[in-house]
């Protein structure tokens, strides 16, 4: 495959480019590689989402608001320790305790993901669309499961929710149609309206 880069300046015009604008990239099907400059300060919603040919994310060193650290291949807010853009090749550092908003939305080609037991939160439509991802461990650090989290995973077959989790949100699940078997504890107080809507394995 053709590496096509985001190009994300620097500077434009002679000024410090510190934003990249919601839904910037937002459908760019063609795009492999994002690099984010040292002077960007703030990031939108859905920058990124449904770039379904990414397969590197780099953040230049020196930037202090996001990083990419021990070559994640992901798009990390420092501060927060969120993963906040992953994508087919992301490894999910033990440093990360959320997996932020839509942060593998869209990702089709993601086949498998390990993560780590210092993750707490998987946000709202984490890994919603992931079709290609057969399975997912889920570690018995996660308290809570955001809403629309694995919806459309249609390859996902089988999901153990530990013990540790105390919600799962609305739509979490909903048309995962490969699933066969779903084990949910006694720690689970809520659990959100559809949220399995659509399962028809």
């Amino acid at each position: 495959m053709t590496d096509v880069r985001a190009e994300i300046p620097a500077k434009y015009n002679g000024l410090p480019v510190t934003k990249i604008s919601s839904f910037a990239f937002h459908g760019d099907t063609s795009i492999t590689t994002i690099s984010i400059p040292n002077t960007v300060e703030v990031i939108g919603a859905n920058a990124f989402t449904g770039c379904t040919a990414l397969e590197k994310i780099t953040v230049e060193e020196g930037n202090t608001v996001y990083d990419s650290r021990e070559n994640c291949n992901a798009l990390i807010h420092t501060t927060t320790n969120t993963l906040i853009r992953g994508c087919q090749n992301t490894s999910i550092p033990n440093s990360i305790t959320s997996i932020g908003k839509s942060a593998f939305d869209g990702c089709t080609s993601l086949k498998s993901i390990t993560v780590p037991d210092s993750v707490t939160t998987i946000g709202v439509s984490a890994f919603r669309l992931c079709s290609s991802l057969p399975s997912i461990t889920i570690p018995d650090s996660v308290k809570s499961i955001g809403e629309y989290a694995f919806e459309g995973c249609k390859s996902l077959t089988s999901v153990t929710i530990p013990n540790s989790v105390t919600s799962i949100g609305e739509y979490a699940f909903s048309s995962c149609k490969s699933l066969t078997s779903v084990t949910i504890p006694n720690s689970v107080t809520s659990i959100g309206k559809y949220a399995f809507y659509g399962c028809s394995s």
